[in-house]
């Protein structure tokens, strides 16, 4: 038994022949949708008004005590804003405005204490120090607790990796 696709224009359900070209429509953002980017495929008909109907619009994001140490997102029409500027005109405003930077990259890991009883006992591939072997020794219900919850390995005292990662003593 084979399997047939049949391709159809999700705009107007129009079946694609195997020769039509179907164009990627990518829906970013829109009010009703509510778990992120979608596809959609169409033809090239579908998608031709789609340049005639794009709106000359300005994001912006404001930053107030609004939005609760978040910037709020705005669009309106590039006309809208443009008409805000009443002393000079917002083209010239936007050239000689302060330019933002991007965020820093934060770095992608940070330095993780694991001779604390937050982190000890969990899996890394570094050493393991004498603080953190000492507490997951002095501490292993709790340790095992925690990383319980957190769905992580537990330390197995008598599994021999975790008896010599961890110092217990090994039943030779």
């Amino acid at each position: 038994m084979g399997k047939k696709t049949i391709h159809v224009s999700d705009f107007t359900g129009q079946v694609l022949s195997p020769d039509d070209e179907v164009v990627k429509v990518v829906v970013l953002e829109h009010p009703d949708l509510v778990a992120g980017p979608v596809q959609l495929d169409a033809t090239p008909v579908d998608v031709e008004s789609i340049d005639d109907a794009a709106l000359d619009v300005a994001v912006v994001e404001i930053h107030d005590r609004h939005g609760h140490g978040e910037p709020r997102r705005v669009v309106l029409t590039a006309s809208e804003f443009d008409a805000m500027a009443t002393d000079v005109p917002m083209a010239q405003l936007l050239r000689t405005a302060e330019r933002v930077k991007p965020p820093k990259a934060r770095r992608a890991t940070e330095k993780i204490d694991y001779g604390t009883i937050e982190h000890a006992g969990r899996p890394h591939r570094g050493r393991v120090t004498e603080e953190e072997a000492r507490l997951v020794r002095e501490r292993l219900d709790e340790v095992n607790k925690r990383l319980a919850d957190a769905g992580i390995r537990q330390v197995d005292p008598a599994d021999p990796e975790h008896a010599a990662r961890y110092g217990f003593p090994t039943a030779d």
